[in-house]
């Protein structure tokens, strides 16, 4: 049997990743770790390990924006993921997203944490051949499936470590 590709997606590729998974649960394990240098004003750029994106300043998207990015690229992966794996054909997917922060904090004036206080995001999916349940389906794999959603609606423990050059 030949390679079965939907929505770019190599579904029987997918399905052999899922049952080694399920066989050896530590393959589905994750660690990632990235670097973000200082270069100049308030701008970051940021090593993916070879792929290098630039954050901040005045020419490019802000922190808080990539979080949110992070959040509609991430649900883009799951749906376009689960619907080959439900075998829905996908015309078309946007998912835009949302939030609200204040950056008095920020600044150094009194007020609220300067993080997301509230998102939100609306999935627009055209594929005219999934069913009501199929597509009740993808939503739930949205709601419970996604770990930049998941990393957003819950509280992750954060550790700091500061090291000082120099001193």
């Amino acid at each position: 049997m030949g390679e079965e590709v939907l929505n770019g997606v190599n579904v029987r590729e997918l399905r052999d990743y899922i049952a080694e998974c399920e066989r050896n649960p530590a393959e589905a394990e994750r660690n990632p770790k990235i670097v973000a240098k200082w270069v100049g004003g308030s701008r970051a750029q940021v090593d993916f390990g070879g792929s290098v994106v630039h954050m901040g300043g005045d020419q490019d998207p802000s922190a808080m924006k990539m979080l949110l990015a992070c959040l509609a690229a991430c649900d883009v992966e799951v749906l376009a993921t689960h619907a080959s794996l439900l075998g829905i054909q996908v015309e078309s997917l946007e998912i835009e997203a949302s939030g609200h922060f204040n950056i008095r904090r920020l600044l150094g004036l009194e007020g609220v944490g300067p993080g997301y206080d509230r998102a939100g995001y609306t999935v627009r999916i055209r594929a005219p051949e999934a069913t009501e349940e199929q597509v009740a389906r993808l939503k739930e794999t949205c709601e419970c499936g996604s770990p930049v959603g998941d990393s957003f609606a819950r509280s992750v423990p954060l550790a700091l470590q500061f090291e000082v050059a120099g001193h």
